[in-house]
């Protein structure tokens, strides 16, 4: 029984310092506009204004339409996935500069079956613009059309593009206003630490 019990806490400790690291690596991987919980509960900013949508809340749900097979797609559907949500617009410069890394970035990860990258087009026009950019430019992560900025309001997106990662409890575990560079090894890592973590 002893030994049994010095096993499960060093699991225990195990997963504790994963979840940590998670948590530290996000924090590392971008500068004043990335918004990080920490495990204890204490929001951390690199700096800016705390952003709208903290680190830490649970994600608000969501149902849109996949610009190219039609079906509804809803974020309560996701729960149990580790999940990519960006905010975007065909527009939006800085969107079209850090999308290749978003496809790195899900070249790497898609065989996981619990990962999911969602990118919400704000496009007005919706399907008529969004299809043709994305089959022009080769991306296979999933598109959602959200002409009416659903989603840019229920997160209180004040710009585009604008990321939300969200864990398997369907929590905020990191917010980035801005472009980034998706296809960095800190991001992968710490990725592949959340979904290693089965708690959810």
């Amino acid at each position: 029984m002893e030994i049994k019990g010095r096993a499960l806490a060093i699991i225990g400790a195990v997963l504790a310092l994963g979840a940590i690291a998670v948590f530290a690596i996000f924090q590392m991987m971008s500068s004043s506009n990335l918004n990080i919980r920490t495990p204890n509960g204490e929001n951390v900013d690199s700096g800016s204004s705390e952003a709208p949508v903290p680190a830490g809340d649970i994600a608000s749900d969501f149902k849109l339409e996949d610009a190219f097979t039609g079906q509804t797609v809803s974020l309560s559907s996701l729960k149990g996935k580790v999940v990519f949500l960006n905010v975007w617009a065909t527009w939006c410069g800085p969107c079209r500069e850090e999308m290749p890394s978003m496809e790195t970035l899900y070249d790497e990860l898609k065989s996981n079956k619990d990962f999911v990258m969602l990118a919400v087009s704000q496009d007005t026009k919706g399907k008529s613009a969004v299809v043709p950019y994305v089959e022009k430019n080769g991306y296979h992560f999933k598109i959602l059309l959200d002409p009416e900025n659903k989603v840019g309001d229920s997160y209180s997106v004040s710009g585009v593009p604008e990321t939300f990662i969200i864990d398997r409890k369907g929590r905020i575990v990191a917010h980035h206003m801005g472009a980034f560079d998706w296809s960095r090894p800190d991001v992968k890592e710490a990725l592949r630490q959340l979904l290693s973590d089965k708690s959810g």
